[in-house]
C-alpha cells in the first residue's frame, strides 16, 4: 500500500506515461476518497490550457488506471479522469515555461511589496524566478515563494 502522496504521484505519472500522457494534477481526499486526476498529452507544448483532451483519452486513462491502483494497494471509492480545464493549476516549473504569455493568478506565501496575490501575464523563467508583469509592471516571484497558482479562463 502506499503511504504518501508523492508515491501515489510517482505511480499516477508511470501508470499514464506509457499511453501517451503527462499528469498535470492530481488530488486525493483521504475522506471520501475520491481520486481526481488531470492529464495532459504527453510533451504537450502548444499553449493550448487543455491539451486537446478528450473523452476517449480520459476512457482510456481511466480504464487504466482502475487496473494498476488495485494492485498497487491505492485504496479509492471514486476516480475521476479529466483536462486540466481553461483555470488549470500551475505547478511545476515546466506549468510556467509552458504558459508564459498567458494571465495568471499567483498567491504567494511571503508578500512581494504588500502583495499576496497577483493577477498579470506570466513571462520567461529566470532561474528560480517567475516573472509577472501586471499593468507594465514586472514582478519576479521566487518559485518557492508561490502557493498555489492558477491560469486566468479567457472565454
Amino acid at each position: 500500500m502506499l503511504h504518501s502522496l508523492d508515491a501515489l504521484e510517482k505511480l499516477l505519472m508511470q501508470a499514464i506515461a506509457g499511453l501517451g500522457y503527462d499528469l498535470a494534477d492530481f488530488s486525493f481526499s483521504g475522506k471520501n476518497k475520491l481520486l481526481q486526476v488531470f492529464i495532459d498529452k504527453q510533451h504537450q507544448l502548444s499553449g493550448d490550457p487543455n491539451g486537446g483532451i478528450t473523452l476517449e483519452d480520459c476512457q482510456r486513462v481511466s480504464e487504466q488506471l482502475q487496473r494498476v491502483l488495485p494492485v498497487e494497494g491505492v485504496n479509492y471509492d471514486r476516480l475521476e479522469v479529466s483536462s486540466p480545464g481553461l483555470d488549470r493549476r500551475l505547478r511545476k516549473v515546466t506549468d510556467f515555461v509552458r504558459f508564459a504569455g498567458h494571465e495568471a493568478e499567483i498567491r504567494l506565501r511571503v508578500p512581494i511589496n504588500g502583495r499576496r496575490r497577483l493577477v498579470g501575464n506570466l513571462g520567461a523563467m529566470v532561474g528560480e524566478q517567475v516573472s509577472i508583469d501586471i499593468g507594465g509592471d514586472r514582478f519576479a516571484v521566487d518559485f518557492a515563494n508561490i502557493e498555489r497558482a492558477r491560469l486566468v479562463p479567457k472565454i
